[in-house]
């Protein structure tokens, strides 16, 4: 696999080659899908199917997990089982996709405690409060608390990661947008996977990319927007990326899939913050879905994107692990 890196949309003419296996792959992978998500149509139905399509896939290996309370918010610590550094130097704060309505430590344990493997890190991977039963802010709140509880825990901001997919990209994002606001320390680099910046869904590749990707479903993505923000605008840039002042971000990864609804708002996002001074990397997979990178054990293209986003922290981290 080769990634893109760049900073505006392509064409299809334009866009990368993806190899038969990989296509074969992701088929596979959407099969597998369509298998738990054809009778879901509510948040509460699609909210379940994401549980069980995770609890078939494998679990976490060679790390240790411990519960952790986070400054009140339900969390676990997962570092690698045999290292040669000391515990608690270095952390990656793991914010989970889901939509804002889903997702959990069950359907993210083995991403996390992978990244924590090939980044030689200790990660807190949280379970925020999910909507409708918790909108807006709920979310972010959660997410800057738990950084916060890794600060108060000991590990200095230039160790720290801040990682998310999905809709944990966007409170990735703003959650360090509010830290910069409140004039609090950073973490080194932000880590946003599939992000969604735009709740509006102005970009043209929400409807361009529709029929390929499988959360392009227009009345999901709306009930889901409903359910977090109620009858807050979609364009307020507290709730929104796209539409906040960017200055002061750190460095920031941004991967997403090239027939993802996401594409053109993570590439116009990508361009905003370069704009306003960010260091950011931007790398497009051919072929890849949204939430391809959960994924490693079917998709050698997620382990591949997985291993690129750890080797990105590990150039970012203030203290490097002995070799």
């Amino acid at each position: 696999m080769s990634f893109l890196c760049l900073s505006a949309p392509l064409s299809a003419a334009e866009q990368p080659a993806q190899t038969e296996g990989s296509k074969a792959q992701v088929e596979e992978l959407l099969d597998k899908w369509g298998e738990h998500y054809s009778k879901a149509s509510t948040l509460a139905e699609r909210r379940e199917a994401f549980e069980k399509l995770m609890l078939k896939t494998p679990g976490p290996s060679r790390v240790q997990i411990r519960q952790v309370d986070a400054g009140g918010v339900d969390a676990e610590l997962i570092w690698p089982a045999r290292v040669h550094y000391p515990i608690g130097k270095r952390a990656v704060l793991y914010v989970h996709g889901g939509g804002f309505y889903s997702g959990s430590l069950d359907t993210h344990r083995a991403s996390a405690a992978s990244f924590a493997k090939a980044a030689s890190a200790d990660v807190l991977l949280i379970d925020y409060r999910l909507a409708p039963e918790y909108p807006y802010p709920s979310q972010i709140d959660d997410t800057l608390t738990a950084y916060l509880w890794l600060l108060d825990s000991g590990y200095e901001s230039g160790n720290i990661v801040v990682l998310g997919d999905s809709a944990g990209g966007n409170l990735a994002i703003e959650a360090t947008l509010r830290q910069i606001r409140l004039k609090g320390p950073v973490p080194a680099a932000v880590i946003a996977i599939s992000p969604i910046t735009d709740l509006a869904a102005t970009g043209a590749s929400i409807k361009a990319n529709a029929a390929s990707d499988p959360f392009g479903n227009a009345l999901q993505i709306e009930a889901a927007r409903k359910a977090y923000l109620g009858d807050r605008s979609a364009v307020d840039p507290k709730v929104s990326p796209l539409y906040a002042d960017m200055k002061g971000l750190p460095p920031l990864l941004l991967q997403v899939g090239s027939r993802e609804i996401a594409l053109d708002d993570t590439l116009r996002f990508a361009d905003k913050a370069r704009e306003a001074g960010v260091d950011v990397t931007t790398e497009v997979l051919p072929g890849m879905i949204h939430q391809w990178q959960l994924f490693p054990f079917w998709l050698d293209d997620a382990r591949r994107s997985n291993q690129r986003a750890a080797e990105f922290a590990l150039q970012h981290f203030a203290d490097k692990p002995r070799q």
